[in-house]
């Protein structure tokens, strides 16, 4: 099988890059070679590559910026769309990625979210993703859209890595990490695994992607920090303490009721995907963590 993996140099892509890639042929691609809010260097990537299967891991994340960033819209409404247009044309299947921030959290935790669940989303970010995932549904029958959230990697830039950052610098410093937000820390390795299991089955539609269990960004920062023996000063605090531009959901705690029914879900509890995390990458973590910190 031949795979399109389209956003392949950030933290979900890299390791769909190399857990794909151990089956499959895989081709991988990201900004210059290909811009997906651009509908011809989609349409000619995809008519070069001719893959049988597309995943999309392309999207512009920074949910603040994309309050005031017309790039927000161009990459994770129209760009889902432009994808499924191709895949269309050249009769591919498309993995999408989706997030969290099409619900707009209001149950109370731990009431959680399946995929029959009415949207309603609070940011631009959340909006446009939700306009990505009704352009693929719109345009494609064989897809599949996979909603994650907290996602972290060894790879690139994220929440669990920033605390890591920041505990190594100034450890007798105390800082506030929000504890009303509910959600799933979700390893993108184990979601690059989970893409591999949709991989060989014959499933469509929308299916609920992330780790067992719930915490608060608070309660992952000291279960992680704990696990990698770093000293570290956290102190609880609510939302209205850390201002951001967009309005966030409080509760992301995301059901994966479509993968168990399927019976093929790969994902385990967040505590146990954090364990395995830090006993693979510990070493380079705070390597890298150290690198960027001499560097000012």
């Amino acid at each position: 099988m031949k795979i399109l993996i389209v956003g392949a140099n950030g933290q979900l892509g890299t390791d769909c890059r190399n857990i794909l890639g151990q089956e499959n042929v895989v081709c991988g691609r990201d900004i210059p070679a290909v811009d997906i809010g651009d509908e011809k260097s989609v349409a000619t990537c995809v008519a070069t590559e001719k893959p049988d299967v597309i995943v999309n891991c392309a999207a512009y994340t920074a949910v603040d910026a994309c309050e005031d960033d017309e790039k927000c819209w161009r990459v994770n409404a129209e760009g889902p769309g432009n994808l499924a247009s191709a895949a269309r044309e050249h009769g591919c299947r498309l993995i999408h990625i989706s997030t969290d921030y099409v619900f707009d959290g209001h149950r109370p935790p731990p009431d959680s979210y399946d995929e029959s669940a009415p949207v309603n989303p609070l940011s631009k970010y959340g909006k446009a993703k939700l306009a990505g995932e009704q352009a693929v549904m719109a345009t494609l029958d064989n897809h599949v859209i996979l909603r994650t959230a907290w996602l972290y990697s060894a790879f690139g830039k994220n929440f669990l890595k920033t605390m890591l950052r920041l505990s190594l610098a100034a450890p007798d410093v105390e800082r506030k990490v929000v504890n009303d937000q509910h959600g799933s820390l979700t390893w993108s390795y184990t979601l690059a695994q989970q893409i591999g299991k949709l991989l060989d089955s014959d499933l469509t539609g929308i299916f609920h992607a992330t780790a067992e269990g719930h915490s608060t960004w608070y309660e992952g920062a000291c279960y992680f920090l704990e696990a990698m023996g770093v000293p570290y000063r956290l102190r609880p605090c609510l939302t209205n303490e850390y201002p951001t531009k967009a309005r966030r959901p409080a509760n992301s705690i995301l059901e994966n009721r479509r993968l168990h029914e399927a019976g093929i879900s790969t994902f385990v509890s967040w505590q146990e995907d954090i364990t395995t995390f830090v006993d693979m990458y510990r070493d380079h973590l705070l390597k890298e963590a150290r690198e960027l910190i001499a560097a000012g």
